[in-house]
């Protein structure tokens, strides 16, 4: 029998209306996805901008170049003091000293950063004191401050920024990036870790501690130390360059806040990681290096004039200093 009209309309009608209806699923799925992935980026904002605005401290420091570096402009060198202090190392609650000293500088034209170690034991004129002493003493006399004013006058270079972490922060931070690899140089024990020349390992955060810390067993005293803890910096640079370290983002964040200051603002951080990570993946690593010596019975180190001359003369190069 055929079919009459009205049928045949409420037929199509029918398929409109469930066509339509899957539309309209689909429409608020998507709106659904839409508006949690935008929950997921306003809170990763909010986060990150909260964590920046707490461990964010400006230090009045000697003006060295002309005009501030403006990292906006992803062609300009800066450098970055790193402090290691050993606040929270055993169970230390006061102001203690630099246990760790290096300057980093990041050259997006090159794609290169370079580490240096300055002994902590470097004998030089701590600026604001009016005296010569040993380098770790300008933090325990006045803290950052000094600390960049003294390495910018040994040094004959800008520092631009500054990041003061305790011990316990490098701890923490190592284990919210989920660990770092190293290759050891040598083989020793260190508390309760034994690590084995020229077999990688990945470290958590208590290994990491004791990686950098041995100095006595090694061979090279405190430049082996030194290097060792190189080595982990430059893991963890890497590391949080990778895309993997921002699945641990909240655990990242926690660890700066309690462990770290900078004067690196939440737009500076920005700027970095979308226009200096290529800078990250080549590190050049340089040890300053002088001779032991005793003056009035305490232990110093000596660095020549050409030793000097030659890291600030690199130095300056990398930062495209005239």
């Amino acid at each position: 029998m055929p079919e009459k009209r009205s049928d045949v309309h409420n037929q199509h009608k029918r398929k409109k209306t469930r066509r339509g209806g899957i539309g309209r699923i689909i429409l608020i799925i998507f709106l659904v996805l839409l508006l949690g992935i935008g929950f997921f980026v306003w809170k990763v904002y909010s986060d990150v901008t909260g964590t920046t605005d707490k461990i964010y401290k400006n230090v009045e420091t000697e003006e060295v170049r002309n005009k501030p570096v403006d990292i906006k402009h992803d062609d300009e060198p800066f450098s970055v003091l790193l402090l290691g202090v050993d606040t929270g190392d055993l169970g230390r609650t006061e102001r203690g000293r630099s246990d760790t000293m290096m300057v980093l500088t990041v050259n997006p034209n090159t794609n290169k950063t370079t580490i240096l170690s300055i002994p902590r034991d470097t004998y030089t004129e701590i600026v604001g004191k009016g005296k010569k002493d040993k380098i770790n003493h300008a933090y325990a006399f006045g803290g950052v401050q000094m600390s960049v004013n003294t390495v910018q006058k040994m040094l004959d270079i800008p520092i631009d920024y500054y990041v003061e972490v305790n011990m316990q922060g490098l701890k923490d931070i190592v284990d919210a990036l989920g660990g770092v690899t190293v290759t050891p140089p040598l083989t020793f024990k260190q508390d309760q870790y034994t690590f084995t020349e020229g077999q990688s390992v990945t470290l958590d955060g208590n290994a990491a501690l004791a990686y950098s810390r041995m100095r006595h067993e090694d061979p090279q005293g405190d430049y082996g130390r030194q290097a060792r803890q190189r080595q982990i910096i430059s893991a963890s640079m890497k590391k949080v360059a990778s895309l993997s370290s921002i699945m641990n983002y909240q655990s990242v964040l926690k660890s700066l806040e309690s462990n770290m200051t900078t004067n690196l603002a939440f737009g500076d951080m920005v700027d970095i990681f979308n226009d200096y990570r290529g800078a990250a993946g080549n590190v050049e690593q340089i040890q300053m290096t002088g001779s032991g010596t005793k003056i009035d019975g305490i232990y110093y180190d000596i660095v020549s004039d050409k030793e000097m001359n030659d890291i600030s003369n690199q130095l300056r190069e990398q930062l495209e200093m005239k």
